[in-house]
């Protein structure tokens, strides 16, 4: 399974920016779906994820701003990101859990500017 994820770029504080995340393969049957960040010196960290039954998971610095949905018709995953704040500045990571292994995209790099 390859992933390809979009929609990175340089936004203003308080801007907007959708994140997609396009899997080569089916995600209904995945264990889970979602999106990671890392930032300069930091570790990787969770985002939001989707769990197969529809629940999701936030992280705490994003709960209210971010919202995570799911295209099962177009194996797509994607993440709203509104009122980006300078500390969402990262590279935001795609990530795709099935019972045969764990996948990541490429990473697409988010820079919020104050």
């Amino acid at each position: 399974v390859q992933l390809q994820a979009f929609g990175g770029g340089l936004v203003q504080a308080g801007g907007f920016l959708r994140l997609s995340c396009a899997a080569s393969g089916s995600i209904f049957s995945s264990i889970a779906m979602g999106w990671y960040r890392q930032a300069p010196g930091k570790q990787r960290e969770l985002v939001a994820r989707i769990i197969s039954g529809g629940i999701t998971n936030y992280a705490d610095s994003v709960k209210g701003r971010f919202t995570i949905s799911r295209d099962n018709t177009k194996n797509t995953v994607y993440l709203q990101m509104n009122d980006l704040k300078p500390e969402d500045t990262a590279v935001y990571y795609c990530n795709l859990v099935r019972p045969v292994g764990n996948y990541w995209g490429q990473g697409t790099l988010v820079t919020v500017s104050s």
